[in-house]
């Protein structure tokens, strides 16, 4: 076995920031949330009409989310692990950067093929900003408050995803989709700026650790069954390996990422779904798609903070198992809308998803960060991440799947799908209840 000296160094009594320093800080963060989260609302809104505007099938029209979120998959874990051994700061705003580049690419491309390759290289921004979000709004809040912080970082995300519906059809009323990329320029340059002034950097570092070039290389190939054999080899020998087995060993860290896994698969499957059945079986415009894909996000706005403070008084677990079942309430009601259904009709059914998702995420989050170790919080935040995306990539490659096998009925069996999946998240989460958190 590989041994690696190392030695924890700096001000390992770091505590969070103060007053006024912690709300310029925060407004820097949720800078980046708004930057990433309102991005991929606007396209799932929005991809119907690109799908018909450059002449491409719905199952293809997906690649736009998918180049994104691959991409993101592949890069978090070795930008969070760049974080942990240098700087969390440096790279958030090398990936605000970027994202901010790409998406002025993504405003210019006019055919599927530059618009998905300008996505990608937005989806290795939004790896880095995602990887450390997480780990620097853990370095800012106190200890005692972490659970009140990750509630309010849900809410922002919930507000984020309020505005993109809203923001992606009233631009699809006034212009072309490509203008839909261009308002995250002006956000992306204010995000660097004000996390430039007023992000803090690690308050530690781990002395004798270095950054393996080899693992991030095998870790971008991991989704190769062959590569990713040799890559699993490889990690399972390793100190501090960049996919981290010793995290995972934990059973209440590892239970939380699959109930993660589970649930986000369901919840992609919903928001990429619906656009299109709105649009294509009840007829609507994009602005009264966009109006009714906002009553999800409206209500985790409300209900994230209160399961947040929710999250020291009853178990995680309980909290999230009883919000998936609502989400899979929701997620069954949409699978047998009638086709006469009115817009209140379909808008209810979504607010129940939300509600359910919304008493999930905050108690999830808590409970991934703090099942590991202060040290390793840069890779705790890139699993929590890794999880995120690895679940809605999977949620939209099986919505295409479904486009090809059921045609107009994939939005309909996508929902059933989404419904049976969170219900087995669920138990994972029910689950936790007896598990041990080292």
């Amino acid at each position: 076995m590989e041994v690696e000296e190392e030695r924890i160094t700096g001000n390992t009594q770091w505590d969070g920031l103060g007053r006024p320093a912690i709300f310029y800080a925060m407004i820097s963060i949720w800078c980046g949330i708004f930057l990433s989260v309102v991005d991929g609302n606007i396209c799932n809104v929005a991809l119907p009409v690109i799908a018909r505007e450059l002449g491409v099938s719905s199952a293809d029209s997906i690649w736009v989310i998918n180049a994104f979120q691959l991409v993101v998959m592949m890069a978090l874990l070795p930008f969070s692990t760049l974080g942990e051994l240098y700087s969390y700061k440096k790279v958030y705003l090398s990936g605000v950067a970027v994202f901010t580049a790409a998406s002025a690419l993504c405003t210019f491309s006019h055919s599927l093929l530059m618009l998905t390759v300008s996505r990608a290289v937005q989806g290795l921004g939004a790896a880095m900003i995602m990887s450390v979000n997480t780990s620097i709004a853990k370095l800012v809040f106190p200890r005692r408050h972490l659970g009140k912080g990750v509630g309010i970082n849900a809410t922002v995300v919930s507000l984020s995803a309020v505005s993109g519906p809203s923001i992606a059809a009233a631009v699809l009323s006034l212009a072309d989709w490509p203008w839909l990329f261009a308002i995250n320029i002006p956000v992306g340059i204010l995000t660097f700026l004000m996390g430039w002034r007023f992000l803090p950097d690690n308050p530690t570092h781990i002395e004798g650790r270095r950054f393996n070039i080899g693992d991030a290389l095998l870790n971008a190939a991991v989704l190769l069954v062959v590569l990713g054999t040799v890559y699993v080899c490889t990690q399972l020998h390793r100190r501090y390996p960049m996919l981290p087995f010793d995290l995972l060993r934990r059973p209440m860290f590892s239970m939380s990422v699959i109930t993660s896994i589970v649930s986000y698969t369901a919840q992609m499957m919903v928001l990429v779904g619906m656009p299109f059945m709105l649009l294509h079986n009840f007829g609507m415009d994009p602005v009264r798609t966009g109006a009714v894909l906002t009553s999800w996000p409206f209500v985790v706005m409300f209900i994230a903070p209160l399961s947040g403070s929710l999250t020291g008084r009853i178990h995680p677990g309980i909290l999230g198992g009883l919000g998936l079942l609502m989400m899979s309430a929701g997620c069954f009601l949409l699978s047998h809308i009638p086709a006469d259904a009115a817009p209140v009709d379909l808008g209810w059914r979504l607010a129940l998803c939300g509600a359910g998702f919304g008493f999930f995420q905050s108690p999830n989050n808590h409970m991934l960060l703090t099942s590991a170790p202060n040290h390793r919080a840069g890779s705790a935040s890139g699993m929590l991440s890794t999880a995120r995306l690895t679940g809605q990539a999977t949620g939209a490659a099986l919505i295409a799947l479904l486009f090809h096998l059921c045609g107009d009925r994939a939005p309909h069996d996508a929902m059933l799908i989404a419904g049976a999946l969170t219900v087995c998240s669920a138990l994972f989460s029910f689950l936790r209840l007896r598990a041990k958190t080292s």
